[in-house]
């Protein structure tokens, strides 16, 4: 009993396959990516995969505490929607928190603010963070520092790109510039049926 309950801890806190194996399922599409989910938005609000159909999604996991990569795209995401002009109205960016810990409701409100006003920030217990990021096959994994008084998150970054009906179209890597991000989606967005 102590030997499982000791395991399902650790799967809470990261991923259960390397770094290396889920970039290999990203990369190559070797596995289906995405599908449903229940979590807490930066409001508190109970949001579900289904509130947003008919929207094209901008998924991309990271934690409030990151010092560089995950401010730097969620700011180039951000940049790049604002490139998009009114077609950008039909993205929805989404930060869902690999580090439930510290990211509650009010840290992430304070912090998807600084970025696009349409961002919303996803949160909820590790089981649920858990489940999204293996969906995703989002890579993550908790690293206690040196001292071993606090710690980080160790993460990919992949910007996954998901379909106003719910499927995976594709990833955009880390680093990609707000110009590259536009031209990318620009054309699912002109193959979307027009809002009515």
């Amino acid at each position: 009993m102590l030997a499982g309950s000791i395991a399902a801890s650790l799967a809470q806190t990261g991923s259960d396959r390397s770094a290396a194996k889920l970039m290999d399922a990203v990369m190559w599409n070797r596995e289906p990516i995405g599908g449903p989910f229940a979590l807490i938005d930066h409001n508190g609000k109970r949001r579900t995969d289904a509130d947003f159909r008919g929207k094209l999604l901008l998924v991309y996991f990271g934690f409030t505490y990151c010092p560089d990569v995950c401010p730097t795209d969620l700011q180039d995401i951000s940049l790049a929607l604002d490139k998009l002009g009114a077609a950008g109205d039909a993205v929805q960016p989404l930060f869902i928190t690999v580090d439930p810990e510290r990211d509650t409701v009010e840290h992430l409100r304070d912090y998807v603010a600084l970025f696009h006003p349409r961002m919303i920030g996803l949160t909820g217990d590790a089981a649920a963070i858990h489940r999204v990021a293996a969906a995703y096959r989002a890579y993550y994994a908790k690293v206690p520092n040196e001292r071993g008084d606090d710690y980080t998150v160790d993460h990919s970054a992949f910007i996954y790109v998901i379909g106003p009906d719910g499927t995976y179209l594709g990833f955009l890597p880390p680093g990609t510039p707000p110009d590259r991000i536009a031209e990318a989606i620009r054309p699912r967005l002109a193959a979307m049926p027009a809002a009515k």
